[in-house]
């Protein structure tokens, strides 16, 4: 007999709420409980149960095929925590940390994507045939991304307040552009290096930036409707529901510009929620109270975008033939991605004059990786899987990204939480 699908989902939601427990014990954030919970529950480790203790077919077992099936929550859950962290964008703060931000934004992205590039550069030259060319770009390009969602939810788990974590929610924000920018140009050069492609400055440079003005207009826009609307409502219930309309419009609009005959842009719905959030947040008087009630509504949403990130983990990578390849240039890409970011971090917060424990300790808030990496990993794979002599290159490249991915989400909550406790800006642990 087959699980029901809402009957795996409610166990699910159950086993995470109850990990919480589990979890404060050991002192670690409810994110790494999420994860671990997704990660057993998930179809490459609880689904093997059901497909005789083997990883071969387990994508055609019916636990990977409800994972699948709620797979868009992720997308939604990307969308409310977008619109959260734009929230944050006050003019107030921005006054203060403006430059700063931008700054420490540049060089912390070209950090990371050059560190990685780098070692990778030194690999490709002693194992050319393993780690091609095509693959060190396209990493290199993917390192500058950083995942929001666990730093936010450590933040709010353990309402963090301070000059870093002011510094640190609109640096994320900007890194999803600086990402899309940086893989855009790399990844061009990756297709061209292959023999796939030649070097298309409209779709190097101006498709990009087209895309994230287009983004940010669409979201200004968006923010501006919302707070002309919320002068008509009195409830936060009513409120919130404007909130909800942004995000999901965001979302219709990043999905309704992939057609052709619209462009075929591909659009940043996690820029235009950010940008909603912002103009909602400065626009709006009364905002705050609204943001109270959307965080508590948003909050189980999250748990299950994180229970659905372990899950989605392909734990079979670490088990078929290229699997010590993988875990090997998956070493190399962690280390070097995460010296860079930190590096870069430090020498922009220095240049700026930023506070002494921005410098030290924002470097080490920037290591989680996960939902902009896994979108920008499996497009290269799509691409590349379309040509024979580069499909090998594109499923080496998705393999990588998930497995360092995997370590990412589990250490990244933690060394967050270290680094913002360091810092002083953890002041009471929630329940």
């Amino acid at each position: 007999m087959t699980l029901p699908l809402f009957a795996y989902i409610a166990i699910l939601l159950l086993a995470a709420l109850l990990s919480t427990r589990v979890i404060k014990l050991l002192k670690l954030p409810n994110v790494t409980a999420y994860i671990i919970t997704g990660i057993i529950m998930g179809p490459f480790v609880f689904g093997l149960l059901f497909n005789n203790f083997t990883y071969e077919g387990i994508k055609e077992a019916p636990l990977y095929g409800y994972i699948s099936q709620i797979s868009w929550v992720s997308t939604v859950a990307l969308g409310f925590i977008a619109f959260s962290i734009g929230t944050s964008f006050k003019t107030t703060i921005l006054k203060s940390v403006g430059k700063r931000v931008l700054v420490i934004t540049i060089l912390e992205a070209f950090g990371g994507s050059l560190l990685v590039v780098g070692a990778l550069a030194v690999a490709h030259l002693l194992f050319p045939e393993q780690v091609s060319l095509t693959v060190v770009l396209t990493l290199g390009a993917i390192a500058s991304a950083t995942a929001p969602a666990a730093t936010l939810m450590v933040i709010k788990q353990y309402r963090a307040k301070g000059p870093v974590v002011n510094t640190l929610l609109p640096v994320v924000a900007l890194d999803d552009a600086a990402a899309l920018i940086l893989f855009a140009i790399l990844f061009q050069i990756a297709t061209a290096i292959s023999g796939e492609g030649s070097f298309d400055i409209y779709k190097m440079i101006a498709k990009p930036l087209i895309e994230i003005v287009i983004s940010i207009a669409f979201g200004a826009v968006l923010g501006i409707i919302i707070s002309l609307l919320n002068k008509l409502f009195h409830s936060r219930n009513n409120k919130l529901v404007l909130c909800i309309f942004a995000v999901f419009a965001s979302l219709g609009l990043w999905m309704l510009f992939k057609y052709e005959n619209l462009g075929g842009f591909e659009l940043s719905s996690l820029l235009m929620c950010m940008m909603a959030g912002a103009i909602y947040t400065n626009m709006s008087e009364d905002s705050g109270r609204t943001l109270d009630v959307y965080d508590r509504f948003t909050s189980p949403i999250y748990m299950m975008f994180f229970v659905i990130s372990g899950a989605s983990l392909d734990l079979s990578i670490f088990f078929n033939s290229t699997g010590l390849v993988v875990l090997a240039i998956a070493g190399v890409y962690i280390v070097f991605r995460v010296a860079g970011k930190y590096l870069g971090a430090l020498v922009g917060a220095s240049l700026t004059h930023a506070e002494p424990t921005v410098k030290k300790y924002l470097g080490l808030t920037l290591v989680p990786q996960a939902g902009v990496a896994i979108g920008l990993a499996t497009t290269a794979g799509k691409l590349f899987s379309e040509n024979p002599a580069t499909a090998e290159a594109g499923a080496l490249i998705v393999a990588i990204i998930l497995s360092s991915t995997l370590i990412y989400e589990l250490i990244g909550p933690l060394v967050s939480k270290f680094a913002l406790k360091k810092a002083g800006e953890i002041s009471e642990e929630e329940n």
